[in-house]
Order: structure tokens, then C-alpha cells, then sequence
């Protein structure tokens, strides 16, 4: 397999995540995986998808707001993702 430069995979990681909705959640390891070994930063991405099933959210997940967090919980696995969220 070629070795990929980290400009190449974030421009490989951003094609990848313009239509989440379409992939599995094998497909969705590998491109974390990969992210992984090249050292490359997912930031709001890695909240497109469950943390525990990798099974992209669909826009039906449970979203709740309380204290300062945002809870998500996923409609497949019930795992519960929760995330801290700036108040203004």
C-alpha cells in the first residue's frame, strides 16, 4: 500500500465525510483508523458517528441538553455520547 502524506489523507478524510450518511461502519473504522496512524486530527467529525457501534447518526438519535452537555443517544446500540457545549 502507498504511503500517503498528511496534506493527502485530511483532503482523503474531508472527501470521505462530505456524505457520511452513505457508509457502513466498517468503512467508517477504517477511515478513523487511518486518521490514527497518520496522526491527523477528526475534531467535530468523530461526532458524526457512534463512538461505540460506528453507525453514522441519522438525524432520529435522542439529543438532550442539560447542564452544560449535550447528550446523544444512539438509536442502534443505545450508547450514550456526551459532550461538553460552550453557553453565550
Amino acid at each position: 500500500m502507498k504511503k500517503l502524506s498528511k496534506k493527502e489523507t485530511e483532503k482523503k478524510i474531508e472527501e470521505f465525510f462530505s456524505d457520511i450518511k452513505i457508509h457502513t461502519p466498517l468503512s467508517i473504522k477504517k477511515i478513523r483508523k487511518t486518521a490514527m496512524n497518520y496522526k491527523v486530527n477528526l475534531g467535530e467529525k468523530r461526532k458524526l458517528f457512534c463512538k461505540k457501534c460506528f453507525l453514522p447518526y441519522g438525524g432520529k438519535e435522542k439529543v438532550r441538553i442539560n447542564r452544560g452537555r449535550k447528550s446523544v443517544t444512539c438509536n442502534n446500540c443505545g450508547y450514550i455520547a456526551r459532550w461538553k457545549i460552550k453557553l453565550s
